[in-house]
């Protein structure tokens, strides 16, 4: 006798496709061995603060112990840095956890999530999680000047309705890699009404280094609506360790508290992450080691005749005008893992994340 489960999913289950995670990369280390260069995934191979380690090590022995549900140290920690108070920050099991979050606290079949075209893959999914009704909005024009496949802020404001509950936006966006500045973003949340929460989500936002884009931080005092969601995986290297957060109004936090689960955030990621915020130098040398190694690869690839858009983050995204698939099976069959784009509708395009300057040879050793 068959059984298929699918048949028992909810309605909004039933139409919705898994997150695709790319390659299965430890079987593709263990065929390759030392000699795969690992470009898809936009981590940071410059590694997290050496206190990092020696934080983890401390903590080894309370590993029998749950961690603090609360995750008071880190969420002081946070409060300092970034100036804000302790109850105005969530911690999530990645940003990731946090999107997800939002849509279900905030959003439901009788409302609507606005959200662009090419924008981060996990709006959709916390769109369709809530039962929401999707307003997918046409990104800026490929041979947009500064944009690409970006953002459109004010068609985006064109399109909320009177059940609107959330905008969500990536500044910078993955997988394009463009952005917007601070004054496009507080000239779009003046337009948008008190009830529809502006969630930006500034995973990226370590790495952008051009003027009047100082992150949204600084508006959320003027505009209680806002929410901002950041991540540790990317500039503070500590993907495998899952651990990101938000800030917003306390009364956002105290709402997302109520179904956020008891041990979201694992202690070994609590101390890894205080210990990373604490190095702030070895996160500005990261930073900037990042930036100088995208901004020569970027040369390197345009030319050789290649489409490169603009970016603020740590990967490029390659433009080819034509189907790419041919050209990541090339360079997957050298043992160079890039990450396709057809999943956003941009099959044309090869996602590139910065490597070390051995594995950006390797890419370009095996370009045609």
């Amino acid at each position: 006798m068959s059984f298929d489960a699918s048949s028992l999913a909810n309605a909004v289950l039933r139409q919705l496709q898994a997150y695709d995670p790319g390659h299965d990369l430890p079987a593709l280390r263990a065929k390759f061995g030392g000699q795969l260069a690992e470009l898809g995934s936009n981590e940071n191979v410059s590694g997290p603060s050496p206190q990092v380690y020696a934080a983890l090590q401390g903590a080894m022995p309370e590993i029998i112990r749950y961690p603090d549900p609360r995750g008071m140290s880190l969420k002081r920690a946070l409060a300092r840095h970034l100036g804000v108070a302790t109850d105005a920050i969530a911690l999530g099991n990645g940003s990731h956890e946090l999107l997800i979050l939002l849509a279900q606290c905030f959003a439901d079949s009788q409302t609507s999530i606005v959200h662009s075209e090419f924008g981060f893959a996990v709006f959709p999914i916390a769109t369709a999680v809530a039962g929401a009704r999707a307003i997918r909005v046409k990104a800026m024009p490929a041979d947009h000047a500064e944009a690409p496949y970006g953002h459109d802020l004010d068609a985006m404001a064109a399109a909320l309705r009177n059940d609107t509950r959330i905008v969500f936006l990536a500044n910078p966006n993955n997988p394009t890699g463009s952005w917007f500045d601070d004054a496009a973003l507080e000239r779009f949340l003046a337009q948008v009404p008190s009830h529809t929460l502006v969630v930006v989500d500034e995973a990226y936002r370590e790495f952008v280094d051009v003027s009047g884009s100082g992150g949204a931080m600084p508006l959320l005092d003027r505009f209680p609506n806002l929410v901002v969601t950041r991540t540790f995986s990317k500039a503070y290297a500590l993907a495998g360790l899952r651990i990101g957060y938000l800030v917003a109004h306390a009364s956002v936090v105290a709402v997302i508290e109520r179904l956020r689960e008891s041990f979201n955030v694992n202690a070994m990621a609590l101390v890894a992450a205080e210990a990373a915020l604490a190095d702030q130098a070895h996160l500005q040398t990261s930073c900037s080691n990042t930036r100088r190694e995208r901004q020569w690869l970027a040369q390197q690839l345009g030319e050789r005749g290649f489409r490169i858009l603009p970016s603020q983050t740590n990967f490029l995204l390659l433009d080819l005008g034509r189907d790419a698939a041919a050209l990541e099976r090339q360079l997957f069959e050298r043992g160079v893992i890039v990450r396709p784009m057809g999943g956003y509708g941009l099959a044309h395009t090869l996602r590139i994340s910065i490597g070390t300057r051995d594995e950006n040879l390797r890419l370009l050793e095996s370009l045609p």
